[in-house]
């Protein structure tokens, strides 16, 4: 029989696969699907302080008192944040599958308040979905790294269940990123966010938002640097995100040292039935390539156990095509 237990971030999970933050899992019922389906873990859709900050200040527009302020951005904060600490008890009642929060912070206080809170709600893990795009004309690559790491120290210091950090791919350097956000506490990375996709329409001379969903083009990147980071920094979990659409995907991404895989926009295409048939998918591969175990193929070929580990690096992409007419 096979194996697809795996652990991730200190998390037993059934199976690699896991629903990523969206809007696909702000309801506990819809969770309740999604373990159905045969999901290993979930993570709750996030809880976002400068969405709190926009519906208090979209609040106090329409407010004649201005000595109100105050009352009314603690009420609003207090309302969003106690329904998200609702829907963290309500799928922990319903699931018995690993659920991990998410919080999306701008402000280093807020980061530890909604921590702990989420932790005393019962989340069995807390993915910190940090954003920050440094478009200075004096850019300091140091401040980068210090929030990322300022955020996880703070936060390990606050909480006790398992803390991992969702990146985007606009870094320098990934590799060392990774390895100071391990050496600092991080249980497990995400590679990699998604953020939102800037276009313009031409009509209205408008900047409009983009397709939010990912594609399997995405998939490369996600594939390249999961192989990097597994394979130069050991000891930290590893979840693939973006660009992961069908079992082949996944597959891939595990090959490439990800001890979990996350999958989002092609849920949102297929629904949670797309679980059940990815994992059957699996299953068959294993069976027909004679693994037991998903350990067996985790990071089979990633940077540090592929004979030719300069694959996955960029300079490949003009040696590729030098010999093409």
């Amino acid at each position: 029989m096979i194996d697809l237990s795996t652990t991730y971030a200190g998390l037993s999970l059934r199976n690699p696969l896991i629903v990523g933050s969206s809007g696909l899992t702000k309801s506990a019922e819809r969770n309740l699907d999604f373990e159905k389906a045969g999901a290993g873990a979930i993570v709750l859709k996030s809880l976002f302080e400068e969405q709190i900050e926009m519906q208090s200040a979209h609040m106090l527009q329409t407010e004649d008192y201005p000595e109100a302020a105050d009352y009314i951005r603690s009420y609003v904060k207090a309302h969003q944040v106690q329904d998200y600490l609702d829907l963290i008890k309500r799928t922990k009642e319903l699931c018995s599958i690993p659920v991990i929060a998410s919080i999306n912070c701008y402000k280093s206080a807020a980061w530890v308040d909604f921590a702990k809170q989420i932790e005393a709600a019962g989340a069995d893990a807390l993915e910190l979905n940090i954003f920050y795009m440094n478009a200075e004309l004096e850019y300091n690559s140091d401040s980068d790294r210090d929030l990322f790491v300022g955020i996880v120290r703070r936060i390990k210091a606050a909480v006790s269940i398992p803390v991992i950090v969702k990146i985007g791919k606009l870094f320098g350097n990934i590799v060392s990123l990774v390895h100071v956000l391990k050496v600092n506490g991080a249980d497990g990375i995400v590679l990699f966010n998604r953020f939102f996709q800037p276009d313009i329409d031409l009509n209205s001379l408008q900047l409009v938002s983009g397709n939010v969903f990912s594609s399997h083009l995405d998939l490369s990147d996600t594939l390249r640097w999961t192989a990097i980071v597994s394979g130069k920094v050991p000891g930290i979990s590893i979840a693939s995100s973006s660009g992961v659409h069908d079992w082949e995907d996944a597959v891939k991404c595990l090959l490439a040292g990800a001890d979990a895989v996350q999958m989002c926009s092609a849920l949102y295409t297929h629904g949670p039935e797309l679980i059940s048939q990815v994992l059957v998918c699996l299953e068959e591969w294993m069976n027909q390539k004679h693994f037991d175990k998903v350990s067996q193929i985790k990071g089979l070929l990633n940077f540090a156990n592929i004979s030719n580990p300069l694959l996955y690096e960029r300079a490949q992409f003009m040696k590729y095509f030098s010999d093409r007419d």
